[in-house]
């Protein structure tokens, strides 16, 4: 029998059904990343199983035992199971060993003593041991959901659900969360991770769910999934997350356009050398060159698309002028020397897509 078993499981809001008859068997030891798009059911299907949402209908079944029988003593299940939130969930009041303990003791009736030194080890394992006796208040994000790992480990749980562990973070303190969940790979555990982290959910699990119509859409290897995976659902996601893409008007924000770019280097855990020459490159092109031509074009745009490759290696910016002009000539009017000499230092411009469409690779 599988360690997880699910079948035919339906979740209906009074306004939606985010999961609808599904059926999918885990076992022991699998590494499961949980991708899709925002309100596909991801996070619904985790709290699931550990029964934090009631299922409509179907069956759940946990190393043998159906979590969705009214008689079945969810306390015990959730004894094999621990669950990582992107919210940390940590009592502000309690010190880092006391958040630690409190599940040992109320659920499993372990003495203080037994689980104060089983905090200690759990803390050691994460690299916070020096932190036993601080208030959570007093730990940046990063630390926090390490303690909220060790946590869920203390409890030597047979499964770890892990609900977006990182999306609470700033991008300096995904590292150390992601290292200490690469550690935890090599144990043998059995975790599900629900991410948008896209490197967390191509390098670390054995296998991934790509999630949307109401279940998993696709269910595969994570080469499979990210490098041919078999349904257009899955394709356009897969391309979408690969590629930002940004309209340009002649009233450009340009604070939200930086900010989602950065966003986007970020997710493809670019070092900081290449987003620093992305995040140059379109800034410079857009305030030199693209903003002064739509300035004479105000009811027009201009799209911009950046591919990154595997962690920003190939990038290339994509400029699509085709409602403004298919001059190939369209970049030869930049007056500032500044500006052009900046661009020349970090682009090289490539044969055009088609007119009208200019193509630039970011060395």
């Amino acid at each position: 029998m599988s360690l997880i078993e699910i079948k035919n499981l339906r979740k209906e809001y009074p306004n939606s059904v985010p999961l609808e008859n599904v059926n999918v068997n885990i076992e022991a030891g699998e590494i499961v990343g949980i991708i899709g798009p925002s309100g596909t059911g991801k996070s619904t299907f985790l709290r699931c199983i550990n029964r934090l949402e009631t299922p409509t209908s179907g069956e759940i079944w946990v190393d043998g035992v159906n979590v969705c029988d009214p008689k079945t003593d969810l306390s015990k299940v959730r004894e094999k199971m621990g669950m990582v939130f992107q919210s940390f969930n940590l009592f502000p009041h309690k010190m880092v060993a006391e958040n630690i303990m409190m599940p040992q003791q109320q659920l499993l009736g372990v003495s203080a003593k037994d689980a104060y030194e089983e905090a200690i080890l759990q803390l050691r394992k994460v690299g916070l041991e020096s932190k036993a006796r601080h208030y959570p208040d007093e730990l940046s994000g990063g630390q926090k959901q390490r303690v909220a790992i060790a946590r869920a480990l203390a409890m030597h749980p047979k499964i770890i659900l892990f609900d977006e562990p990182t999306s609470a973070l700033d991008p300096s303190m995904v590292s150390e969360v992601l290292n200490v969940m690469a550690d935890l790979a090599k144990t043998g555990l059995t975790m599900l991770i629900v991410t948008h982290e896209m490197r967390l959910a191509r390098d670390l699990p054995t296998r991934v769910f790509f999630m949307d119509q109401g279940g998993i859409y696709e269910d595969g290897t994570p080469d499979q999934i990210f490098n041919h995976p078999q349904k257009e659902r899955t394709r356009n996601f897969i391309y979408r997350i690969r590629s930002w893409e940004y309209s340009v008007s002649a009233w450009a924000d340009m604070y939200e356009m930086m900010g989602s770019l950065e966003e986007f280097c970020r997710r493809q855990f670019m070092g900081n050398k290449a987003a620093a020459k992305c995040q140059l490159a379109v800034e410079e092109l857009v305030t030199s060159a693209l903003l002064p031509i739509l300035q004479d074009h105000q009811t027009a745009t201009i799209e911009l698309r950046l591919d990154a490759g595997e962690e920003g290696k190939e990038m290339k910016l994509e400029v699509d002028h085709r409602l403004v002009s298919t001059d190939n000539d369209l970049f030869a009017g930049m007056s500032d020397d500044i500006s052009m000499s900046i661009l020349r230092s970090i682009l090289d411009r490539q044969s055009d897509k088609e007119p009208g469409v200019a193509i630039f690779r970011i060395r």
